[in-house]
């Protein structure tokens, strides 16, 4: 065991804070002169004197310890537990059948011809955790509001299942079915809580580590969010989030611990169980992480509650008039806890007792076995319950709850502790014989010898079970549990849409200019405006959404106590307790976690908000990709904008703002819609799709990626009969070729559509080409659909052949085909196969780099002397011109020199 002189102490200066009161009545005297200070001269006259004693205390060396931590007891003394109400006899029964049953489940599911693995060792640390959680606080959604909102450790999920088949709500059938969604179905059981997979059950996903936390403190926020602009009650829900020790090295884990302290979520409570050990080894073997999390709870502004040791430590604690005994836990590293966890009783006697007399006194009329199960918080009931109630009743801080167990606890020998714990999913006979000895289960050794060992069920009468079912009855209903109760949305009239489908006239305006514009009337929309959330990472004036201060306002739970800078603007910061817009500073992670607490709520509370989240392009998919699948599991819906879009358009700022294959990684998300839009009118038909698809009749579980731009062209007016079905399935004739004899197709999407139109003019003047634009408004969607008619086809070789979308949309055109983007080649490339004839790509593939538009679409070779260039290499491929052409065109337009291409307009932030 590691030295004090060779650890860093948590405790500062190596000085316990809990020492014996050898003189209670001069100490009332000290607090009862705090109390007249604060109640007669107010806190921060108190606060004044308590830093100057501090002071003067440091003057005459008087050492007192930082309060960054406090020692490694519980923070709530025994005297101060509240009276616990449950039947602890009871409950005991009813853990000890969960618990064979989460075990059993994953065991069985290695049974051979199988072996889809699972995790026991984690439930088997927190199973207590959760049971007085299921049967004293979890509020559920019996009473029509959303209850309390859970998020279940992801590994945790086999206990979740085993307790539900006990309430009948999950069969045996089931459990047998466990990671075996598919073969099993449909009683097949996800690994994890995945709301997608199972959603009558899971709210929230939870498994990537470090995102659960993330979440959960936003959608406390969100809870709030909705109360203070009375869209729901949201007043009697809390949000708990179990998480582990080691998880918290996640920077997500910690990343916005003083969000939720700011804005006084007293309505979260964290519970990390603490059970000292990651999934191969201690999380802080020569430390103590507990007491590091701890300080930085504390630091953030939380209120923190330990529960390191269950009610065997109370007596020894009790007795210890010199802190000899909180000595040695304060300076025990957790590597040592973790192998008494594994050793006998007399082990622990010797190593930890020993070395000390006044230690060895306190123990000695103690047997080994006495020793031995001086037990961790974690696993005392009425400790958790006491932890509990102390969080529920704080207020003005969130809380965390840091609880000390072991992982594998009371799975015996093989399992308790042991740094293979986690991948350890089998059990042996002998492991299930002593495990079931353990749990005091009536089980015979002859069910445990033939066979897969059972499930155990104590009967749908017994005591047990009804007693399971009256405390969720008296809690509001069964949790997890996921309901949507929310109706579709009265959706707006097409007049809401009518400026953005008159185009922009002679003035130029970026796309994203043109999708805010739409915004804006939709906000004014009697029926659904006040559903939308505006959500933006410390960038709304780039984006041009500062119209909305005045009038939608940036939320804030304290409102503005200071008069803004910018006052005097029109468009003047404003802030309001009511304010419809999120401005979650530069946390591209939070504001993901506000999209899918937004996203969400029309599951979570029944009532739907339209979230529209904008943001850099490039710092989204690429940025906070994980969340973006954690939103299409947990079925949220809303408008994701990626704006400043491309890889040239950005003007100035380079590589890693450039982004050229986000609509790609878009691609790689089956909930994710995507699209790349060109020009007003197309976004109001997207937008319109998007509200109709996810808030209306039927509504799906998908959201929609929109890439804007932010260079400034002009908006034509919506053509008449303009191909609205093109645009929602992916591609339309935009402009056919009025001039030239040589027949040819141009594809583009985005900001490089004029460009396209461009090169249809030089190709129609100079080289005696037809050039037909079509805009693609979405590669992903075309094809998807393709993908899905060629699966179709295969499965169906006797029914009559489909045939993808963008084939018949394009047949009948005289290619060659050249696709044009402001994406990397990837992006186009996904609909080569299924185009009825030849085809070119051109994109911007490699690093971006900061330089004039113009520069760096010739650098690239999408500019439109670029694609006029493609058409006449595909035309001279196939005959239709002279090969000779091709260099003249070269040397015509300078395609070699970077610096020769126009170098195209400037600015356009928004």
């Amino acid at each position: 065991m590691a030295s004090g002189s060779d650890r860093n102490p948590i405790i500062i200066g190596g000085l316990p804070s809990q020492v014996p009161d050898f003189d209670p009545e001069e100490t009332q005297e000290w607090l009862d002169s705090l109390d007249a200070a604060v109640d007669e001269r107010g806190r921060e006259r108190a606060r004044y004197l308590m830093l100057r004693l501090i002071e003067r205390a440091r003057e005459k060396r008087v050492a007192v310890p930082e309060m960054r931590s406090t020692d490694y007891v519980n923070t709530i003394a025994t005297k101060d537990e509240p009276f616990f109400p449950g039947d602890e006899e009871i409950e005991r029964k009813i853990l000890n059948a969960t618990r064979w049953n989460a075990a059993v489940m994953v065991s069985r599911a290695q049974r051979p011809g199988i072996g889809v693995g699972g995790h026991i060792a984690t439930f088997a640390s927190s199973a207590s955790l959760y049971d007085v959680g299921f049967n004293h606080f979890f509020r559920g959604k019996d009473d029509g509001l959303g209850g309390d909102q859970i998020f279940f450790q992801g590994h945790a999920s086999p206990g979740i299942y085993a307790r539900a088949f006990l309430l009948d709500r999950l069969s045996e059938a089931q459990l047998d079915a466990f990671r075996q969604e598919k073969s099993k179905a449909p009683n097949g059981l996800s690994s994890y809580p995945h709301p997608r997979l199972m959603p009558d059950f899971w709210e929230f996903p939870t498994v990537s580590m470090g995102l659960g936390p993330l979440a959960a403190i936003y959608q406390a926020r969100m809870n709030r969010y909705m109360e203070a602009r009375g869209i729901a009650d949201t007043s009697r829900s809390h949000v708990w989030a179990y998480l582990g020790d080691g998880e918290m090295d996640e920077p997500e884990s910690l990343g916005q611990l003083s969000l939720a302290a700011r804005e006084n979520l007293d309505n979260l409570t964290f519970v990390v169980n603490c059970n000292l050990q990651r999934l191969d080894g201690p999380v802080r073997g020569n430390g103590k992480i507990i007491q590091e999390l701890e300080s930085q709870f504390r630091g953030a502004g939380w209120n923190v509650i330990k529960l390191v040791w269950d009610r065997s430590w109370d007596p020894l604690l009790a007795q210890d008039r010199t802190g000899i005994l909180v000595n040695k836990l304060n300076t025990t590293p957790d590597g040592q806890f973790q192998t008494y966890a594994t050793e006998s009783g007399a082990y622990i006697r010797e190593h930890f007792f020993g070395d000390d007399p006044r230690l060895r006194e306190m123990v000695k009329d103690m047997s080994d076995d006495q020793i031995l199960h001086l037990g961790r918080g974690g696993h005392d009931h009425r400790k958790v319950y006491a932890a509990y109630a102390a969080a529920k009743a704080h207020k003005g801080q969130p809380t965390v709850i840091l609880a000390q167990t072991v992982k594998g606890w009371t799975l015996g020998p093989n399992f308790e502790g042991r740094n293979a714990t986690h991948q350890m999913k089998k059990l042996t006979v002998e492991d299930l014989k002593r495990f079931r000895d353990r749990l005091h289960l009536p089980i015979s050794d002859k069910q445990l010898d033939e066979g897969y060992p059972p499930y155990y069920h104590p009967g749908r009468d017994s005591e047990e079970i009804q007693y399971m079912h009256d405390r969720r009855s008296s809690l509001g209903g069964y949790v997890p549990t996921r309901v949507v109760r929310a109706k579709p949305l009265v959706l707006p009239e097409d007049k809401t849409y009518a400026t953005a489908k008159k185009g922009s006239g002679q003035q130029s305006i970026a796309s994203t200019m043109a999708f805010v514009r739409i915004l804006k009337d939709l906000m004014r929309d009697k029926e659904i405006g006040n559903r939308f959330v505006l959500i933006a990472p410390d960038e709304y004036r780039t984006f041009g959404m500062d119209a909305f201060f005045p009038s939608a306002k940036i939320y804030n739970p304290l409102g503005q106590q200071y008069e803004s800078v910018d006052r005097d603007l029109l468009l003047a910061y404003k802030e309001s307790p009511q304010g419809q817009m999120l401005h979650d500073g530069i946390s591209e992670a939070g504001c993901t976690a506000s999209l899918i607490a937004a996203g969400s709520a029309y599951a979570t509370h029944g009532e739907p908000l339209i979230p529209v989240y904008v943001f850099y392009s490039m710092f989204g998919f690429q940025r906070t990709g994980d969340q973006f699948w954690q939103m299409a599991d947990q079925l949220a819906r809303g408008f994701v904008l990626g704006a400043t879009a491309g890889r040239t358009t950005l003007t100035g700022e380079g590589l890693q703002h450039a982004d050229g294959h986000s609509q790609l990684l878009a691609s790689t998300n089956p909930a994710c819609v995507a699209y790349d839009p060109a020009f007003g009118y197309e976004i109001a038909h997207i937008v319109k799709d998007g509200l109709r698809r996810m808030y209306g009749e039927n509504s799906e579980d998908v959201f929609y990626y929109l890439t804007v731009y932010n260079e400034p062209i002009q908006h034509p007016a919506e053509p008449e009969n303009v191909d609205a079905e093109g645009i929602l399935k992916g591609v339309y004739r935009f402009k056919a070729g009025e001039r030239g004899e040589i027949p040819a197709q141009i594809l583009a999407s985005g900001v490089a559509v004029p460009w396209a139109v461009e090169a249809q003019r030089i190709l129609a003047e100079e080289w005696n080409v037809r050039a037909d634009v079509w805009s693609a408004t979405s590669w992903n969607e075309l094809r998807r659909e393709a993908v899905e008619t060629e699966r179709y086809n295969l499965l169906h070789p006797e029914e009559e052949q489909r045939v993808p979308y963008v084939t018949r949309k394009l047949s009948g055109s005289e290619g060659p085909f050249v696709a044009v983007s402001d994406w990397m080649r990837s992006v186009p490339d996904q609909i080569a196969r299924w185009v009825p004839g030849a085809y070119q790509s051109l994109g911007a593939d490699g690093f971006g780099f900061a330089d004039t538009r113009g520069a760096a679409r010739r650098f690239f070779h999408i500019d439109a002397q670029s694609i006029v260039l493609a058409v006449l290499t595909e035309l001279a491929k196939q005959g239709r011109i002279d090969r000779s052409l091709l260099k003249q065109a070269i040397d015509r337009y300078d395609l070699l020199d970077v610096a020769a291409a126009d170098p195209g307009a400037a600015g356009g932030d928004a």
